[in-house]
């Protein structure tokens, strides 16, 4: 074993800390291994015990290394109309169900790229847009039969 002093250390200079120990040869010390952390995760301790089992440096602190825990908040898609949007703009009011449709499609869009802000307001806007454009179109049926009505009774009363 060649003591340290002969370590060639230019590599690790610039890490500003000592270069690694000598490989060890001793496996009579028990290494200690998995052990399970407070946490409830598998955790494997480094430096305590390395591959070739061997045992703690001196002055040299365990490192205990746990599996990564990621903490997301649930998203969910926001609705986009798109049958409301084919409805209306078919059957109420074409204008205002083109630009509902615009709007629905915009936000399947932002749906599909987690944009939850803009796909709230394309939601938002574009169940506007459909209930405006029901509404126009009810009352433009509404007006189309009364005018039915009063022309059909203008007829039978001369």
């Amino acid at each position: 074993m060649q003591p340290q002093e002969d370590w060639s250390t230019s590599e690790k200079s610039k890490l500003l800390q000592p270069g690694p120990p000598p490989y060890q040869n001793d496996l009579r010390q028990p290494s200690p291994g998995n052990f399970q952390s407070t946490s409830g995760y598998q955790a494997q301790q480094y430096g305590a015990s390395g591959p070739y089992g061997q045992g703690p440096y001196p002055g040299h602190a365990a490192v205990t290394v746990q599996s990564a825990v990621y903490v997301t908040r649930m998203v969910y898609p926001m609705p986009d109309y798109l049958g409301y949007s084919i409805f209306t703009m078919l059957c109420c009011c074409l204008p205002l169900g083109i630009a509902a449709l615009v709007f629905s499609i915009n936000t399947r869009n932002a749906n599909m790229s987690g944009q939850q802000h803009l796909a709230e307001r394309n939601s938002r806007m574009a169940f506007t847009l459909n209930n405006t454009a029901l509404g126009v179109g009810i009352v433009i049926m509404v007006l189309y039969i009364t005018l039915i009505i009063v022309n059909t009774k203008q007829q039978l009363n001369p």
